[in-house]
């Protein structure tokens, strides 16, 4: 039990938010060839901002610890910046071709 006192409840709701939000982006947002990985990294960006938002003292609406205003705006502009973001490739990369040895004798043979 001494082990859940050291999480603040603020980090739990946000990571939440994060979670659902990036879900809701993904599926409700007009963009085409998206991946799932690059929205949940700027939905959490936009949480960061909206946290240094509060952490700044401008006002906001709090959802329990976490800044929940500024951050669902930060993360609903940051969205665009997702197609942005690199990701590997799907596909395996194939091997170069090794170089034949050059079969001619050497000069002076």
């Amino acid at each position: 039990m001494d082990l859940l006192r050291l999480i603040p409840p603020g980090l739990i709701v946000g990571t939440l938010m994060v979670l659902i939000l990036s879900q809701l982006f993904f599926a409700f947002l007009p963009y085409r060839r998206r991946a799932y990985i690059p929205i949940l990294l700027m939905t959490a960006i936009g949480f960061a901002l909206g946290q240094l938002w509060d952490f700044i003292g401008l006002s906001s609406f709090r959802l329990g610890e976490a800044n929940a205003l500024p951050a669902v705006a930060f993360a609903l502009l940051l969205q665009p910046l997702a197609r942005f973001v690199p990701r590997p490739s799907r596909e395996p990369k194939e091997p170069k071709p090794s170089k034949p040895e050059d079969s001619r004798p050497a000069r002076g043979q």
